[in-house]
């Protein structure tokens, strides 16, 4: 008996010592495999170092090596140079000069418009989302980074960019902007619709946008707000620290908001507060092809714990979260780490080639690019008498931003049926 279990420790030590030391080959083949191609790239930096036919500049060549590192990833993953990890910042600051477009890289290599920020002057110009830019001053735009795009749409207040426009259907067509100092003030258009129904605007989510929202939410309370619509239409997103906290004021009795997962990073559940100051308000929350990433968070979020009816047009799909890693010399990664999901697990993330993606809406109404453009230059009439009220020196002509003030109001069909439900629910109620 004694010699069977001597037997039977000495399979089971034989058997454990055999896994071990497969699982560290593994790992050498693996650590093998990495060394032997970081070793192809340090020969070619050694070979271009002493053979290149002039003295080549290795930071140059390191910080290239590194761009297209993470261009292999997906459009959101970057490597950034000193001084475009500190442009990074101006975007949760909320205040920059340039053109007013929110724009990321597509897999065709393109520079794509997300967004224009409503006011500013890509928005008076009619760049509408999914635009591509596709010359930036005549010189070809495929292939560059979001950051090389935007130093380049960058410059002084008052010099101008010519950029190239490809749009769906119609031939490319050149653009020649004035660039503006741009403040991101992110809750804009607030307004009671009529004597019960408030309304705003988000137009992205940075670090101002919470208190810029509590303001809204108080204004529209004492004109006797009893619903609501929140029009995240073109909102590209942004902080998602931000995305929640628009949540909390809405959904209460600590509710799944959000959670985000990656390879490396377990789960972890992004969650409501045990009381939300409007949870009880009716909602209606706007959509199209130009809400993404935060955006869709809140949509999602209020679409699956119930709390709104989202209206309007499948949203873009970008379900991903980066994180930003300090470098040396003040460089910086921007590198996905996590992709979020909606409180019932769906992960919204683009993916083109199975054509999936978005928030799909409650009630869909899709609107034609021609609609879109109408929209703009009406609101942006509506932008212009408004800020020539608060402010003389603001001095837009109408006929040379817009093409001329419509002749017939078009009809904003999606916030119109917002409207429409908001109001029969309210009828039901107090029946």
């Amino acid at each position: 008996m004694l010699k069977k279990k001597k037997w039977f420790f000495a399979v089971v030590v034989f058997f454990a010592v055999s896994i071990l030391l497969l699982k560290l080959e593994t790992i050498r083949a693996a650590s093998d495999d990495i060394y032997s191609q970081i070793k192809i790239l340090s020969q070619i930096l050694v070979y271009v170092r002493e053979s290149y036919v002039t003295e080549p500049d290795m930071k140059k060549l390191i910080y290239g090596a590194a761009d297209g590192m993470m261009r292999t990833l997906d459009p959101y993953s970057q490597f950034m140079e000193p001084q475009e990890a500190k442009e990074m910042k101006v975007h949760t600051e909320g205040h920059f000069g340039g053109l007013g477009i929110r724009i990321t890289s597509s897999k065709d290599g393109w520079i794509t418009v997300l967004t224009p920020l409503p006011g500013t002057p890509a928005w008076r110009m009619g760049i509408l989302p999914e635009d591509k830019i596709i010359k930036i001053e005549g010189e070809n735009a495929k292939d560059i980074s979001t950051d090389q795009a935007v130093e380049k749409m960058r410059g002084k207040p008052g010099t101008k960019v010519t950029i190239t426009i490809f749009r769906e259907g119609i031939e490319p067509f050149d653009l020649t902007i004035t660039r503006e100092d741009i403040p991101l003030y992110t809750v804009t258009g607030t307004k009671m619709l009529n004597s019960s129904v408030g309304y705003f605007r988000i137009t992205e989510m940075s670090a101002k946008t919470v208190v810029e929202l509590d303001k809204a939410l108080a204004d529209l309370t004492s004109q006797g707000m009893k619903s609501l619509v929140i029009d995240l239409r073109n909102d590209p997103g942004g902080l998602l620290t931000t995305a929640i906290d628009i949540c909390k004021r809405f959904i209460g009795e600590n509710k799944l908001i959000v959670f985000t997962q990656g390879r490396k990073f377990p789960r972890q559940d992004y969650r409501a507060d045990s009381t939300a100051p409007y949870s009880n308000i009716p909602i209606t929350v706007l959509i199209n092809r130009g809400s993404a990433s935060g955006s869709e968070i809140v949509a999602g979020c209020m679409q699956d714990n119930k709390r709104a009816v989202i209206i309007g047009m499948q949203s873009f799909g970008k379900g991903s979260v980066q994180s930003l890693l300090p470098l040396e010399g003040e460089a910086s990664l921007r590198l996905t780490t996590q992709k979020y999901y909606t409180p019932s697990g769906r992960s919204i993330h683009r993916d083109d080639e199975k054509k999936t993606g978005g928030i799909t809406p409650d009630v869909v109404i899709e609107i034609s690019r021609e609609n879109e453009i109408a929209l703009q230059k009406q609101e942006l009439d509506v932008d212009i008498a408004a800020a020539k009220d608060r402010d003389k020196k603001f001095d837009v002509k109408i006929s040379s931003a817009t093409g001329g003030a419509s002749k017939e109001k078009v009809k904003d069909e999606i916030l119109e049926r917002a409207i429409q439900i908001l109001l029969v629910r309210d009828i039901l109620l107090n029946k």
